[in-house]
């Protein structure tokens, strides 16, 4: 009776990579990217873009906020420009839907729409958390996966 507990705590905490759901509604890397900032440095030799303090990211139902975003851009083969990636840096926190994930820096790949957060990573879903090293997070199906050092409590069910 007692080993069970103990086999599956030790099982979450000694864990190498984790399969989850993340966020009750897909989102659509297609879709405007908004941006708030206090500040923005442009620099046109690189195409680049930097938002500096209290950066919000809104892209459908996620939402991004760090202390400084740097924004990266592309262009195609016709001339057109557009966002190829976005890194966070300082307290990183994604919302989308339900779910919440704070890291130390995150990079939002546009195209893909998966999100790579990294440095003492903290996921809290409903009443339950997990603490990793690196957190995947694919947007556009709804899935995430924890790696490196993957952490998380397991509440035993009372009568």
């Amino acid at each position: 009776m007692f080993c069970l507990p103990l086999a599956l705590w030790s099982a979450a905490a000694y864990a190498q990579a984790t399969s989850i759901a993340f966020g009750a509604l897909k989102a659509d890397p297609s879709d405007p990217v908004e941006v708030t900032a206090d500040s923005l440095d442009v620099n046109q030799a690189d195409g680049s873009a930097r938002f500096v303090g209290n950066v919000l990211i809104i892209q459908g139902v996620m939402r991004l906020s760090a202390n400084d975003v740097l924004v990266v851009y592309k262009q195609d083969e016709t001339g057109r420009t557009g966002i190829d990636r976005l890194s966070a840096s300082g307290r990183v926190l994604l919302v989308n839907g339900p779910d919440a994930a704070e890291a130390d820096q995150a990079e939002y790949s546009i195209d893909s729409g998966t999100i790579v957060m990294t440095g003492n990573v903290l996921l809290s879903q409903g009443t339950g958390t997990l603490t990793s090293n690196r957190l995947v997070v694919n947007l556009t199906n709804g899935t995430a996966s924890l790696s490196g050092r993957v952490k998380t409590i397991l509440n035993g069910g009372s009568d």
